[in-house]
């Protein structure tokens, strides 16, 4: 019979399946198509990071617009420099976050904070003009600039150097673009400062017939009016101002000094407490816009301090202040406002510390006997005391006063007295004829204490008197620096 033969047992006989094979071939294929993609960028490998998506500049500079819009520089200010480190060649917002930088520097009470302001809003338009030098929007907000900056505490020279060059940006401004309205407002604010008042109107009649809807034609308008002492025009003016921007809050401050200004001189007593109140009225609009923007700005209370101060009611005014540093708790100048209103309402002891805190600088539990007590929820802070200055030289010499007022032969505190009266003849500022006679009575004071003689310096002063003020309560309104 025939028998088929035995298959392996062990060990099978090759096969090749076509399907096997058409499998490998895909897969192949598919894994040098999976590396070539890698490789080309168009496959993310595995584990890599997701890119955020990045946020575009106009949105940042939408956001920008929207906060000038309600008052809120601070963070305008924060909005344009995020849109910049995502586009930081566009000259436009360069130019904007220069102006609005500059605004700022009117709510800043030190000098040294004031500078740092207008320093950081001139390097700003600086970039604009490397960027776009034939712009004359750019060329305009520099000249603002350096006209401001001209308005801190420089020496004559130096301000009369920023506003030579300011003039140049202006004119070179509307030699570019000669219907630039704001060039032609600007100008016109260079010349005021440089006491070319006649040119100065002839350039703001001209950005008057063409800006009515601009806020800063309103507002140098209202300067111009200012210097040439016709305050009740100037609030008009400042009014206008208001209608197109009715939450930069600097322009009510401006409106209510001038009232201020008006009632400071009224010789109707009537009259002077309406003035007043109508001063008060705009610096409570501007406090309470701040409180609606959440905006913690101690310069309201520090306005309505000084219009109380006018008044004589002092009392109501240390409180004002005392709420001013609520809000900044470190800044020297309203320490130093502070002592001023102390010294005014007898309160000499009181003075000493705070006018101290304003000009040599304190501890943290020093600044707390210096504000009168720090409440439940306030904690002291270190202050940093602010250098000689014009806008200084006031704290120095009142507290070189409530020093030798208080001096007895057994307590003599002239010794630091005297110290602070060298410094401040030691410069220009010692050769004014105000404050040097201050300071001759003071060093006479000392003289006589040494000597052994008990001297009472100061002598009650009669206050202005007012039938209907609110004693106590802290109000909201401001200060703006500096006033007329």
């Amino acid at each position: 019979m025939n028998v088929s033969p035995r298959g392996p047992i062990f060990n099978r006989r090759p096969e090749n399946n076509i399907y096997r094979v058409f499998l490998y071939v895909i897969l192949i294929i598919g894994g040098l198509w999976i590396i070539y993609g890698v490789f080309r960028g168009d496959i993310e490998p595995v584990g890599k990071a997701i890119p955020t998506p990045t946020r575009a500049a106009v949105s940042y500079t939408d956001e920008g617009d929207a906060h000038f819009t309600a008052g809120k520089l601070d963070a305008a200010i924060t909005a344009y420099g995020s849109a910049l480190k995502v586009d930081p060649n566009n000259a436009s917002v360069w130019a904007k976050l220069a102006q609005i930088q500059t605004y700022s520097s009117s709510l800043i009470t030190t000098d040294e904070g004031r500078r740092k302001a207008l320093t950081d809003a001139l390097d700003s338009i600086n970039q604009a003009k490397a960027l776009a030098p034939d712009d004359s929007t750019v060329a305009a907000t520099r000249a603002f600039v350096l006209d401001w900056n001209a308005s801190v505490d420089v020496s004559d020279d130096q301000a009369a150097a920023l506003l030579a060059e300011a003039e140049q940006e202006a004119v070179r401004a509307l030699t570019l673009d000669n219907t630039n309205t704001l060039a032609l407002a600007y100008y016109a604010e260079i010349l005021i400062d440089q006491q070319k008042i006649t040119q100065a109107e002839q350039y703001m009649l001209q950005a008057l017939d063409r800006g009515q809807n601009l806020v800063d034609v309103h507002r140098v308008y209202a300067y111009l009016l200012e210097n040439e002492g016709l305050y009740s025009q100037a609030i008009e003016e400042y009014d206008k101002a208001i209608t197109i921007a009715p939450n930069l809050t600097f322009l009510y401050l401006r409106a209510g000094a001038n009232y201020r200004q008006l009632a400071f001189t009224s010789p109707i007593e009537e009259q002077r407490v309406a003035l007043y109140d109508s001063s008060l009225a705009y610096f409570d609009r501007a406090a309470k816009i701040n409180a609606q923007l959440d905006v913690k700005d101690p310069i309201p209370y520090l306005s309505i301090a000084k219009t109380y101060s006018q008044l004589g009611e002092y009392y109501a005014a240390g409180r004002n202040v005392q709420k001013a540093l609520e809000f900044d708790p470190s800044n020297p100048d309203v320490y130093g406002q502070l002592g001023i209103v102390f010294a005014h309402s007898r309160n000499f002891e009181g003075a000493i510390p705070a006018l101290k805190c304003a000009i040599r600088g304190c501890t943290a539990a020093e600044s707390c006997d210096a504000r009168g007590g720090c409440g439940p929820t306030e904690t002291g802070v270190e202050v940093k005391g602010m250098p000689l200055s014009a806008g200084t030289v006031v704290y120095y010499y009142s507290y070189v006063s409530n020093l030798a007022a208080l001096s007895r032969p057994k307590s003599n505190q002239c010794p630091e007295a005297l110290q602070i009266i060298a410094e401040i003849r030691a410069t220009d500022l010692g050769k004014d004829p105000v404050v040097s006679q201050i300071l001759q009575e003071n060093e006479n004071i000392c003289a006589l204490v040494g000597s052994g003689i008990i001297v009472s310096a100061l002598t009650p002063t009669p206050a202005p008197t007012s039938s209907t003020r609110v004693p106590a309560t802290p109000s909201a309104t401001p200060y703006l620096s500096p006033t007329p």
